[in-house]
């Protein structure tokens, strides 16, 4: 949309700098449901929070779990809880009907915070892709290769590369004269609703935003894509059928959170970009709320409890928690007992 060249450049300055807050709509079309989807958004909340947290902790806490597998888990669980945490809560005020204010910067710290968890989750992603195809396919060099180190590495460089990717569209949007309307169709700000309540020029957001989800998400996946189909080529090779199963089960675990994660976020950005007219509206946001709080639900129990050491750790764990309640509860009841 160009902006009316009868306003002033003065004009569009003051709608930008006094910019009242956004009103988040919710899910529009879904209205009446709108307690039962916040109830059911609740629920995986804190099944993600749970799961992963306790996931990270076990990573962190337990010195046998030191390998670049466990530690990419690990990153996974972290990522996981951030992208779910940036956006899910103020979803759940405005779906319960608490909260559907939000100002400018708040909206744009949102947005910040939860594509660089998106961008530095699929990193994490192509990282886990990596270690299992040296792990399958290069088994003498896995020690080599993959290190705490690279481990770290390979943190640093998530977070970096979704910190860059995400910083010029939300400067973009900053900079966008803006014209007084503030509902947005939708429970948290994105990107391109956003930008589609200014009054300037948005081609370079949808260009932008076009170009970052080819080379970011769609180029990870591709290259997930390849890893696993030389793992598929090496497993079919393998002597022993126990090995191939192993492999292919621990491979199985991982595909499963790659699809849950891509490619619900993957049609959510492109129906932002093109599909607002042959998408109903409410199917739409609908997956865009789901995508961020659906993988990490199951993504504990698919990646972690999967894996045999950590799964046992883990069993090892309960048991600890479960001996300690028995000793607590004993005292209390001789206690009871001698009154």
């Amino acid at each position: 949309m160009e902006p009316d060249p009868a306003w002033p450049a003065l004009n569009q300055t003051v709608l930008t700098s006094g910019l009242g807050p956004f009103v988040l709509l919710g899910v529009p079309g879904l209205e009446p449901l709108h307690a039962w989807l916040a109830g059911l958004v609740c629920l995986l909340y804190m099944a993600a929070l749970a799961g992963n947290a306790l996931l990270l902790g076990l990573v962190a806490a337990d010195k046998t779990l030191r390998a670049p597998m466990y530690q990419l888990l690990g990153l996974l669980a972290a990522a996981d809880l951030v992208l779910a945490t940036s956006m899910v809560p103020k979803a759940l005020a405005v779906l319960w009907g608490l909260s559907a204010e939000t100002s400018f910067t708040a909206c744009l710290a949102q947005l910040f915070v939860t594509h660089v968890a998106f961008i530095a989750e699929s990193s994490v992603l192509l990282g886990t892709a990596v270690d299992r195809y040296v792990a399958i396919c290069q088994p003498l060099c896995y020690g080599a290769l993959l290190t705490q180190r690279v481990v770290g590495i390979v943190a640093v460089a998530a977070m970096t590369r979704g910190a860059c990717v995400t910083a010029p569209p939300v400067a973009l949007l900053q900079r966008l004269p803006y014209c007084g309307q503030r509902e947005l169709p939708h429970t948290y700000c994105e990107h391109m609703d956003v930008a589609r309540l200014a009054c300037g020029d948005t081609r370079p957001n949808i260009g932008y935003r076009l170009a970052t989800t080819l080379l970011s998400p769609a180029l990870d996946l591709v290259l997930i894509a390849t890893s696993y189909a030389f793992i598929l080529r090496a497993v079919c090779h393998l002597p022993s059928h126990g090995a191939r199963c192993k492999a292919l089960g621990t491979c199985g675990a991982h595909a499963s959170v790659i699809t849950l994660f891509y490619i619900p976020a993957l049609f959510s950005f492109l129906t932002h970009l093109f599909g607002r007219h042959t998408v109903p509206s409410h199917i739409h946001f609908l997956l865009a709320n789901l995508y961020v709080v659906v993988p990490p639900a199951p993504n504990p129990v698919v990646c972690g409890v999967r894996t045999q050491q950590i799964a046992q750790r883990l069993r090892h764990l309960l048991r600890l928690c479960w001996a300690e309640a028995v000793r607590g509860v004993g005292p209390e009841r001789a206690s009871h007992n001698r009154e």
